[in-house]
């Protein structure tokens, strides 16, 4: 059963990293990451692009502006 992981990310630059690496770390394999990257202004949308780039279960939709977490997980959960 493929699951969908949705990470909210907001100038996470400092522990982006740490997080996404916990995730392509785990032992079970079918899922998906959907990272929702809500208008930084740090680096935090490059980490994600990479991540996306690197591994083909990252996805990412990058955000104008910043819109909050519960419209992000609303979003995306009724696509």
């Amino acid at each position: 059963m493929k699951i969908s992981v949705i990470v909210p990310v907001y100038n996470m630059e400092k522990t982006l990293r740490r997080a996404l690496d916990s995730l392509v770390n785990q032992t079970y394999r079918d899922y998906e990451v959907i990272l929702v990257d809500d208008g930084s202004r740090d680096s935090s949308g490059a980490i994600c692009d990479e991540y996306a780039e690197k591994y083909e279960q990252f996805r990412v939709c990058h955000k104008q502006r910043n819109e909050g977490q519960r419209d992000d997980r609303f979003r995306h959960a009724h696509r």
